[in-house]
């Protein structure tokens, strides 16, 4: 299986206009460019997502419960419930936006995210119903911030780069 959104174009920053770029040329350029992350809470839990390892970048680590970048003119609120859908099988949930947070960060093998990303939490019941799409996720799990915490400080290869910033310096700022 193959990561087949290579060829996707995403907003990014050109010398400072907003210009439709290609997703691989972002990341090897490490232009600025527009994100959407989804926590879904249950509780003190929350879902992580082990991306597939087809993903050209970060295969098989641990991230938060969905991540992406916006299509072109699409509303950061309905690309979050599209890739909740698309990556998690999740519906019907309608996650609300928390706040927008800038990060940049060397995701391996040349590759740069430098992200505008606005995050968006949902508060779910932990049964809430699950069916991730193989070419996108490879696991799921609900964690506690305490247990990230201590996964993360025990091993911190087996988690994305942005989950460990999200963990470090915006929790205060995503979930009060």
């Amino acid at each position: 299986m193959k990561d087949i959104a290579l060829d996707v174009m995403i907003p990014a920053w050109v010398d400072g206009v907003l210009t439709p770029v290609e997703k691989l040329e972002v990341h090897q350029r490490g232009l600025r460019h527009k994100a959407v992350s989804v926590f879904l809470l249950a509780g003190d839990k929350v879902l992580l997502q082990q991306r597939a390892m087809c993903k050209y970048h970060t295969p098989g680590l641990w991230a938060n419960t969905c991540c992406t970048h916006p299509d072109w003119d699409e509303d950061a609120g309905v690309c979050a419930e599209r890739r909740l859908a698309e990556e998690l099988g999740i519906v019907g949930v309608k996650p609300v936006f928390a706040d927008t947070v800038e990060y940049r960060a060397d995701v391996f093998q040349g590759l740069i995210e430098h992200e505008v990303v606005d995050v968006f939490v949902g508060h779910v019941d932990e049964s809430l119903g699950v069916d991730p799409n193989p070419a996108e996720v490879m696991d799921c799990r609900w964690m506690s911030f305490a247990e990230i915490d201590q996964a993360i400080d025990t091993d911190p290869a087996q988690f994305t780069p942005w989950v460990k910033i999200y963990m470090d310096q915006f929790r205060q700022q995503i979930f009060g």
